[in-house]
């Protein structure tokens, strides 16, 4: 269980053990070396899918007009665009990430894109989320959480911000579920993710490690267990693209 791995001195980096107060920092080093190229990366590194893949979690929000959401690890904002056109001007969206450059380059994206009005920008951690008890009718994280420290720190976290009613959404890199297709998946991530990082973000360090993070994290049916412990009243998950990538979803009663 994953879950033992959060009460310890040291933390996961990639497949490295690292003392638990250096992982953020390691991990900040990551995206402060990637920002620029995040998005780019994206679509060579998936294939064009991630977008697939966040919209159908954007059709899992259960958003209304004049609605409240916040987007975790927000980064470059995708997530965040497509709840800001759920919610209306009458709504609000919070993009919320830790990483001060990849939330300069959120801003502008969204700036660029004319989504301006209902879209907020906070540095935030999401072990400790500065926000109100039931604030939220919507938390997202999308391949966010396994970046983070202590997995059930954050869980609970954005549990306490979420109203009745309301729901969290983690979409993650998870365990694929198809014959044949981890061999396939591992071949991929250790080979061909470093080889495109550093030939077009001149980095095969910092996607070594998302790959390598990617192992790390709870197989599907841990992180829904996680998702109970943390106080949400029913959690279930669907496999995306044959379990490479999981939607968790956490509802509040």
């Amino acid at each position: 269980m994953a879950s033992n791995h959060e009460h310890r001195d040291t933390a996961d980096f990639g497949f490295q053990e690292v003392p638990r107060e250096e992982k953020a920092r390691r991990v900040r080093g990551v995206f402060d070396s990637v920002a620029d190229k995040y998005d780019i990366m994206n679509d060579l590194m998936s294939g064009g899918i991630h977008r697939l893949w966040k919209r159908y979690t954007l059709s899992r929000t259960a958003l209304k007009p004049g609605g409240r959401a916040l987007d975790v690890a927000g980064g470059t904002g995708d997530l965040t665009r497509g709840m800001a056109e759920q919610v209306g001007p009458e709504g609000q969206v919070v993009l919320g990430d830790i990483n001060a450059s990849m939330l300069k380059n959120g801003r502008r994206r969204l700036t660029d894109q004319g989504v301006v009005g209902n879209v907020h920008y906070v540095q935030l951690n999401a072990e400790a989320l500065p926000f109100p008890d039931a604030h939220f009718d919507c938390v997202t994280i999308g391949f966010g959480l396994r970046n983070v420290t202590d997995k059930a720190a954050a869980l609970a976290s954005m549990r306490r911000v979420i109203r009745p009613g309301g729901r969290l959404l983690v979409l993650e890199f998870s365990k694929p579920v198809v014959p044949g297709l981890s061999t396939v998946y591992d071949a991929y991530s250790f080979k061909v993710l470093p080889l495109m990082g550093r030939l077009v973000a001149n980095d095969a360090d910092s996607y070594r490690y998302l790959a390598e993070s990617i192992r790390r994290f709870p197989d599907q049916e841990t992180l829904r267990d996680m998702m109970l412990e943390a106080g949400f009243d029913q959690a279930s998950y669907h496999n995306l693209t044959g379990g490479v990538v999981a939607l968790h979803v956490g509802l509040v009663f």
